[in-house]
């Protein structure tokens, strides 16, 4: 989320509204346009306010056309009106609201079944707001039980903890060890890894790691880690030198594709090492923004004292969260979609997702321009680059021009040991079907002639061309 400012310079010149627009306003002559940095000293009707507002937002981009975004952009009308129904919820207040509090636990007792935990009654977990917020969750929680495991000699002694993870992470895990001052120790990518390396993930850890983290599907092209692998590295450690490390896996988008896709990858609470998982329901749990979800194995896993209690709103809650009010809608529409699909309709969405990539990229390295390192067989996500003959143009240079056709294709390069590797990577959700796809690989082949012409790549504000979205 970007940060602003407030207006740096004295801008008095009004909004723009003309004598037909909206509503006569009693209290605002037409003429007196509302300011647009500071609010205004009278009120507008409610139609005269909500085309201001919503003129402005027709500059921004057709979220169903954008690539680049792992959120969920459609769901069914049903869905929206139970939203509606429960947007004034605050979803906190577990006994003002006890059906919305009972919906959450039914997502959670199905998430601990969907991830194979050994006794799903015993599992424990929780809604947040999103997987940036289920890894804070998680990662607190793994930092307690390892300054639970060393009070003899924490915090007397020195000592910084620490996680280990792959450099393709999503930042917020770089949030996370920054926020609460944990040291992050990156495994790099080498050649055409793209992704955690097992045994150098061991090689990293020592007695102050409070665990590892593994990538159920990395945002940087679609790939799952070795979770299974990992965890066997892990064991193998603890024969060698005795330290126990867990292993939380996030889950943001493959959480929610594997378990109906790829039943024979191990990734979940069957790995006894496995502590907790996170996903987001607001990607391939299919709601609208923002939901997420965060699940231990056990209540040993997530420290009680991590847990708060508090009655001022009526009734004992327990809760564990960073945030404390928002609205049940999201959660609610989580419980519509478990109900409405099942585990039969999930597969179904999700194989067609993964069909529409795994096409996709077909069609996109068929054009012979350019060189795919997924293939959308994994999430329903691929990453492609320009063929080494390709000199007239770049990655961005394609991102730069699909813009003008309306589509969003984030353009970025890889990070440190593969920052000579610039890639485009598309995002297949419900909703971009077939079609959409069709008329994507149509838009990409008609610019192929104008960008083979150039004398060479133009964009030369990479940063300016595109962003890197998750």
């Amino acid at each position: 989320m970007p940060l602003h400012r407030g207006h740096e310079k004295p801008d008095e010149r009004p909004l723009s509204v003309n004598p037909f627009y909206g509503e006569a306003d009693p209290a605002v002559e037409m003429s007196e346009a509302p300011p647009k940095h500071r609010l205004a000293d009278s009120p507008l009707t409610p139609t005269t306010a909500y085309q201001l507002v919503h003129d402005e937002l027709m500059l921004d981009g057709n979220s169903r056309l954008n690539l680049a975004t792992f959120v969920t952009t459609w769901m069914e009308p049903q869905a929206g009106v139970l939203m509606g129904e429960c947007r004034d919820k605050n979803m906190i207040d577990k006994d003002e609201y006890p059906r919305t509090a009972e919906l959450e636990r039914r997502c959670v007792a199905m998430l601990a079944d969907l991830w194979n935990a050994p006794d799903p009654s015993a599992a424990v977990g929780c809604s947040t707001t999103g997987s940036s917020e289920a890894c804070m969750l998680a990662g607190m929680a793994l930092k307690r039980r390892w300054a639970r495991r060393n009070a003899d000699r924490y915090p007397a002694r020195d000592a910084r903890p620490n996680l280990v993870m792959g450099v393709n992470v999503q930042v917020c895990w770089e949030k996370f060890c920054n926020f609460w001052e944990v040291e992050a120790r990156q495994v790099p990518m080498e050649g055409d890894r793209f992704h955690l390396d097992p045994q150098a993930a061991a090689e990293l850890c020592d007695e102050n790691t409070i665990g590892v983290v593994g990538i159920l599907g990395s945002t940087f092209d679609g790939s799952y880690e070795p979770v299974a692998d990992l965890c066997a590295a892990l064991d193998a450690l603890q024969e060698r030198t005795g330290l126990d490390i867990p292993v939380h896996v996030d889950g943001a988008s493959g959480g929610m594709v594997a378990p109906f896709l790829d039943e024979d990858v191990v990734w979940d609470f069957r790995l006894p090492r496995v502590a907790s998982i996170n996903t987001s329901g607001h990607k391939y749990g299919l709601v609208y923004p923002g939901v997420g979800w965060a699940l231990w194995r056990d209540k040993e896993s997530l420290p009680e004292e991590l847990v708060f209690r508090v009655n001022y709103l009526g009734g004992d809650m327990p809760t564990f969260a960073l945030n404390f009010s928002r609205p049940g809608a999201q959660v609610v529409a989580q419980y519509y979609s478990f109900l409405r699909l099942g585990r039969e309709g999930y597969r179904l969405v999700q194989q067609s997702t993964r069909d529409v990539a795994t096409r996709l990229a077909g069609r996109v390295e068929a054009l012979g321009d350019f060189r795919l390192l997924t293939r959308g067989d994994e999430l329903p996500v691929f990453a492609f680059t320009t063929a080494p003959e390709v000199t007239s143009y770049d990655v961005f240079d394609v991102s730069r021009r699909l813009r003008e056709n309306g589509w969003l294709v984030p353009a970025y390069t890889f990070p440190p040991n593969r920052e000579d590797l610039s890639v485009l990577r598309v995002v297949c959700r419900n909703g971009f079907s077939a079609d959409l796809a069709e008329l994507f690989v149509e838009d990409l082949a008609r610019l192929l002639p104008e960008l083979r012409r150039q004398p060479h790549p133009l964009t030369r504000d990479k940063a300016a061309a595109t962003g890197f979205h998750h």
